[in-house]
């Protein structure tokens, strides 16, 4: 008798760097479903996004590909206005611009899964044109109340309550519909928050964390101001509503709106994503889908947050790529806390077809972590994962990152690094040691690895 292929649950949430978990360390924030699921299967201690923003990072999970092969180097498509306005497309182009070859959803889909995806989107193709039977999606401008959302090409209509409660309502229903079903499912999950607006967000997860309370790290300066301070404060407060419609009540900024307010507002809407998880993983067992479900818990990015006196994402920076990595299957790998490999988002796609028995495509670029999982080795030849950013690329390894600009305006890797560290002595990354003859070989070591990989790896249009 043939083996039934396990169900794949693919949660992902937006702008979540990994030291916000009490998982990953964090004393104070409260995240006991993504710490329980943590301690029930296999925690990455250094997973890493492969594109620190969200477009990019999102297709490279369902690609398997990195971001300049699925995208042609596409970060997040939006267009400036002279008035200093941003537009965002709001749902995905007609056709498929990108993610041109067969993408995780389609492979799971021809191997006989149901496919859905709920949330969260800004991919630049349809769902149903790389592979989803099914999608329940947002419009991409971030908002966690009044959203618009699409239905499998109906029409558009705005869900009363919190966003996040509603699609967390569809996915329980989702799942309770697939308790008897005879074939197996992927279900790719996203979660908006702690992405901004944090404002828009249930009173008490916004004052849950007292600011004074939370952990500042040690490269945050709150004696220095911020790049445009104001600015960027109003965009974590309210995203769209001030950038781009300016509405009137979003141009002003509480007097006791302090960095350490910001985080602790991050911190109540982690603990929101950390509810929705726990009721997520409550239908699993309700539905007795636990043991036959792969449960992948992840984030597309982090977030600065005042860290190197930035804010957001798009460096190589811990902040900005460090992310949660979790898999959970209860019925094939055991629990473990995984030190020796670096695990990035373009790894997923093969790993979730390995452990499901299914071949991976030659075209898809991540590693198969599926040995580690299962215990057979502690880590992979290649210990590292590559990051890429609009600036240059990076390399991750368990203790260092070694990265190289792009020459200007072109794809070309300059000749010298702009950042190498020392993660072990250095977490914070306090003290670049690029271009100090310090390390020297393994810095060699790591620039060759990366210049190979920038030849071996084709840009796409």
């Amino acid at each position: 008798m043939k083996k039934k292929l396990p169900n794949i649950l693919f949660c992902t949430c937006d702008q979540l760097r990994a030291f916000e978990t009490g998982c990953y360390g964090n004393p104070v924030v409260r995240t006991p479903n993504i710490d329980r699921l943590a301690a029930e299967g296999a925690r990455f201690e250094h997973g890493v996004t492969t594109y620190p923003v969200c477009m990019a990072g999102r297709s490279v999970m369902l690609s398997g590909q990195y971001n300049r092969t699925c995208t042609g180097g596409v970060g997040n498509i939006c267009t400036p206005y002279a008035d200093g306005r941003i537009y965002f497309p709001q749902y995905p182009f007609e056709g498929r611009p990108h993610l041109k070859d067969q993408t995780l959803p389609e492979v799971l889909k021809a191997a006989g899964y149901a496919t859905a995806v709920i949330g969260k989107w800004h991919i630049h193709s349809w769902p149903q044109d790389i592979g989803f039977d099914h999608y329940l999606i947002p419009r991409m401008n971030h908002a966690h109340s009044g959203q618009s959302f699409i239905e499998d090409g109906g029409a558009e209509f705005v869900p009363a309550g919190y966003s996040v409660d509603y699609e967390c309502d569809r996915v329980e229903q989702y799942l309770a519909a697939r308790r008897n079903a005879s074939e197996p499912f992927f279900l790719f999950y996203n979660i908006s928050p702690p992405h901004c607006p944090l404002s828009d967000a249930p009173q008490k997860y916004l004052s849950m964390y007292r600011p004074e309370e939370v952990p500042i790290r040690p490269n945050v300066d709150l004696n220095r101001r911020l790049p445009e301070q104001d600015h960027w404060f109003k965009v974590y407060r309210w995203d769209y509503r001030y950038y781009n419609f300016h509405i009137p009540y979003t141009e002003v900024l509480p007097e006791d709106y302090t960095l350490q307010k910001v985080i602790a507002e991050y911190y109540g809407l982690t603990t929101w994503v950390d509810d929705t998880v726990g009721r997520m993983l409550a239908a699993l067992e309700a539905n007795r889908l636990a043991e036959d479900t792969i449960v992948v818990f992840t984030s597309d990015h982090g977030d600065y947050l005042g860290s190197h006196n930035r804010v957001q994402k798009g460096d190589l920076h811990e902040e900005s790529v460090r992310i949660p990595y979790i898999l959970r299957w209860k019925g094939g790998f055991d629990s473990r806390e995984i030190t020796a490999q670096t695990a990035g988002l373009v790894d997923l796609a093969p790993t979730l077809l390995r452990l499901a028995g299914i071949e991976v495509p030659r075209h898809m670029h991540g590693k198969d972590l599926s040995p580690i999982l299962r215990g057979e080795a502690p880590r992979l030849e290649e210990e590292y994962a590559i990051i890429e950013t609009g600036r240059g690329v990076g390399i991750r390894t368990p203790s260092h990152l070694y990265g190289l600009p792009f020459e200007d305006g072109s794809r070309r890797l300059a000749a010298e690094p702009h950042y190498f560290f020392d993660l072990v002595n250095d977490p914070y990354e306090l003290h670049n040691l690029a271009g100090s003859g310090t390390q020297f070989a393994l810095a060699q070591t790591l620039d060759a690895a990366l210049r190979d990989w920038d030849q071996r790896t084709a840009w796409g249009e």
